[in-house]
């Protein structure tokens, strides 16, 4: 099997160990078999596809609809809108983890904005008849409790994409494009102790008041959590491999 590859932008490293841990962990592959890139750090190299299995884009501390941007945000940016391009050209297999929506929508035609964007938490994600049907989803139930914290989401979907999964708040949580490209806006990498690590990481960026940090918390450790958001790393990793 070739391996996949995890496309990283958070400059801070707890968060990105954590992020590369949680994959490893909800996919069971093996180090080996994921190669980790923290775009964030240098210009992104050519990627040829030929050498993947599959591409995982996870979240981040940039914002598509950000009105002022950083030389760097748009580096990373131009950086991740080639690899879109490819993926999308050649129908790769692509999972985009709530940062990885916003990068989707933004370069495919669709509009990503700051209406729906959800306060740190727990909510219910129902699936669509397209996402009950579709392989990544494949024995998670049709309501699912996840984890969720972004400022900005999916408010038109780009032109051909399928929506696979909606929540009261926030009407776009999870589509495809083509036959293997994903995004969800939800975290179906985060668990309760990973969620009260970012939460930690993430006090001051903005997400929540920083005195809530420690409510927060453990709001995370005991939350409500469905187990079987999990299984959309691994299926998309063992779909992706065959």
């Amino acid at each position: 099997m070739k391996p996949f590859l995890l496309l990283s932008t958070r400059p801070e490293d707890e968060a990105v160990v954590g992020e590369r841990e949680a994959i490893l962990r909800f996919s069971r592959l093996a180090e080996e078999d994921l190669v980790q890139y923290r775009v964030e750090r240098e210009p992104l190299p050519p990627i040829d596809l030929e050498d993947y299995s599959g591409i995982l884009l996870g979240g981040g501390p940039f914002n598509s609809s950000d009105r002022a941007k950083s030389d760097l945000q748009l580096r990373v940016e131009a950086d991740l809108a080639r690899v879109v391009a490819d993926v999308v050209a050649r129908d790769f297999p692509f999972l985009g983890l709530c940062y990885g929506i916003g990068a989707l929508t933004a370069n495919l035609g669709g509009q990503v904005d700051r209406t729906f964007g959800e306060a740190v938490g727990v909510v219910d994600v129902t699936l669509t008849d397209e996402g009950r049907a579709d392989a990544l989803f494949d024995g998670v139930p049709g309501v699912v409790r996840a984890f969720v914290g972004h400022k900005e989401a999916c408010t038109v979907l780009p032109p051909g994409a399928v929506l696979l999964a909606r929540g009261d708040d926030c009407p776009v949580q999870a589509f495809r494009v083509g036959r293997n490209i994903y995004a969800t806006q939800f975290h179906p990498d985060l668990d309760g102790p990973g969620l009260a690590r970012r939460i930690d990481i993430y006090q001051e960026a903005g997400y929540f008041p920083p005195a809530e940090t420690d409510e927060l918390m453990r709001m995370a450790l005991a939350a409500p959590l469905s187990p079987e958001v999990h299984l959309l790393v691994r299926n998309f990793v063992e779909r992706a491999a065959s």
